[in-house]
């Protein structure tokens, strides 16, 4: 059991490293009833890559732990002190970004959990990057900021739904858990935050259809907000407008639709659809 609170130990440990780096995003939890609560989501049996290590305020709980774990940090002034702090602790302290991490490299035919607080200009690349790894991970809890949490979890027929949300819940099974105030951190953010676990899905949801074909319909389909998804898979795709509407007929999908309407079996649907015609 730890017997130093959240706040007390950034605090300390902000006196050996005092700079906070706006430009990563740094915001450092500090409380106490959070971190648990995230720590608790992760069964100790899962290899664990921490992503964002930061001061370690989390990684600590990890450390205590009997599983195999690894953590993260970007800034290498906090890398050197987490080095400092835990280099003879049973984690793999790793400095760099964490889009160039390859699970392959750290477990190796087995599937672990990502765990972390994502810095908010790079959520979405992150979530990707993993997700492409999707046949190495069992799950991520993440802690975004709420408006990337609601896209994430959005369905269709709702403003927040995208191509963040299909591509998400094609390979996952989003829950979200609980929010987090501007309080629990330091320096506090101007944003509330969500903690959501990512659930992956054995295979993708896409029916058989190719991953590739499926995103660029996908992508082309919201290259224009607002727009009736005849006209935004004619653009986005350069296909001659009847055509389109040729395929939009032959799989039951009213022309006059707007693409943020469409769930992820009927955009399958039309990429099968597309490629037969």
């Amino acid at each position: 059991m730890l017997i130093e609170s959240a706040e007390t130990y950034t605090t300390r440990l902000l006196r050996k490293s005092p700079r906070i780096r706006k430009s990563l995003g740094q915001n450092f939890l500090i409380d106490d009833t959070v971190i648990t609560d995230i720590v608790d989501q992760v069964p100790p049996e899962a290899p664990l890559l921490e992503i964002g290590a930061g001061l370690g305020v989390m990684t600590r709980y990890f450390i205590c732990r009997n599983q195999e774990f690894w953590a993260i940090e970007l800034d290498r002034d906090k890398a050197t002190l987490l080095e400092t702090e835990y280099g003879d602790s049973p984690v793999t302290l790793l400095t760099g970004n964490a889009l160039d991490t390859d699970l392959a490299r750290l477990w190796p035919k087995r599937r672990g959990w990502i765990v972390g607080n994502l810095p908010y200009y790079i959520t979405n690349p992150l979530v990707m990057h993993f997700l492409a790894q999707k046949n190495l991970l069992q799950a991520m809890t993440i802690m975004v900021q709420k408006e990337v949490a609601t896209r994430i979890c959005a369905v269709p027929g709702g403003k927040d739904y995208g191509i963040l949300s299909i591509a998400v819940q094609a390979s996952a099974h989003p829950e979200p858990l609980f929010d987090v105030p501007p309080t629990a951190f330091i320096p506090a953010p101007k944003v509330v935050s969500t903690v959501l676990t990512l659930h992956i899905r054995p295979h993708p949801d896409l029916m058989g259809t190719d991953e590739e074909s499926f995103f660029r319909v996908v992508k082309a389909a919201f290259s224009t907000r607002r727009k009736i998804i005849a006209n935004t898979l004619a653009s986005g795709l350069s296909l001659d407008k009847s055509y389109v509407l040729d395929v939009l007929r032959q799989t039951g999908i009213e022309a006059t639709r707007r693409p943020e309407t469409l769930s992820i079996a009927e955009f399958c649907r039309l990429t099968q659809s597309i490629r037969r015609c």
